[in-house]
């Protein structure tokens, strides 16, 4: 599914947020020998979690005209794990909704197919569902997910993908930048980590902890969550999720009114895949897994 690039103007409200993003991260590291732990660690997750959020919104067209542009706006990469090119290929092949959750066809699949988890180790298996809890997800879920991602696309490179190859240099150069400005900074690599990157995913990660849930419908695999300004910003309205699939090109700060004027046709859309915040889902899933982690109908998969 392609992104088309409109001819609409500059969206400023998105170039501010990458100023501020850029300019706390700067502060952190430019203060990071008086600030104690407490402090650097949840700022500075916070700002690397909505660095990915933008991310996620340049490959989707924003916030020019521009695709070169958007993508020198948001190339370093705070959470040092995702080459962003790698990520732009996955997330659209994900926006083709026929195929979500299908642990074949959609790169953001948190499932496996009954015949893989049936042949799993006993040890994999039990990381597996320690990460379909939320707790899992945020402490263990960068890990994984380093390791499930880069795996295969190491293997691909070395069997000469050159898409990959070029994707994964431009990458190594992103963390060059990233490492050589933490490094002016006088702030130990692994502090930064330590208390920036790694958390900075982990909170990434809560957003699509409950993103889709395997259903037989395709209408009903994607959630709405009614979220505080805290998580809203930091997901960029993401949460709206619903809202964002059926307009996939629309700006972060466009969907709330879209999801107003159309709140209880999506709900019922969805079949009332709803959450009433975040808390909701800390509550429900923070210690309980959210569900199996093997698909549990095959026959819904699409050939």
């Amino acid at each position: 599914m392609a992104t088309s690039f409109s001819n609409r103007p500059v969206e400023w409200p998105t170039i501010a947020v990458i100023v501020t993003v850029y300019l706390v991260l700067g502060l952190l590291l430019a203060y990071h020998a008086m600030l104690p732990w407490w402090v650097i660690m949840p700022i500075g997750a916070y700002a690397a979690a909505l660095h990915v959020s933008l991310q996620h919104e340049v490959l989707h067209g924003h916030p020019t005209r521009n695709r070169w542009l958007n993508e020198a706006l948001v190339f370093v990469t705070p959470t040092m794990w995702l080459p962003y090119h790698r990520y732009r290929e996955t997330h659209l092949v994900h926006h083709n909704d026929a195929y979500l959750t299908d642990p074949h066809k959609d790169p953001e699949s948190y499932y496996l197919l009954p015949e893989e988890w049936a042949s799993m180790p006993g040890i994999k298996r039990g990381l597996y569902t320690m990460n379909q809890t939320l707790a899992g997800r945020m402490v263990m879920g960068p890990a994984i997910s380093i390791f499930r991602f880069w795996g295969p696309e190491l293997r691909d490179c070395l069997a000469g993908d050159r898409a990959k190859i070029q994707s994964w240099a431009i990458f190594a150069v992103a963390l060059f930048v990233t490492t050589t400005i933490v490094h002016w900074f006088g702030m130990p690599l692994w502090k930064y980590v330590v208390l920036v990157a790694y958390p900075g995913i982990a909170l990434a990660l809560v957003r699509s902890f409950c993103e889709h849930q395997a259903a037989e419908k395709v209408e009903h695999r994607t959630i709405i969550v009614e979220a505080s300004p805290f998580w809203s910003l930091l997901f960029l309205n993401n949460n709206l999720h619903v809202a964002h699939h059926e307009r996939p090109a629309m700006a972060w700060y466009r969907l709330p009114a879209l999801y107003r004027a159309e709140r209880q046709a999506m709900i019922t859309r969805n079949n009332g895949y709803l959450m009433r915040g975040y808390s909701e889902i800390f509550r429900r899933y923070f210690f309980k897994a959210k569900e199996p982690v093997p698909y549990p109908e095959v026959r819904w998969l699409k050939p």
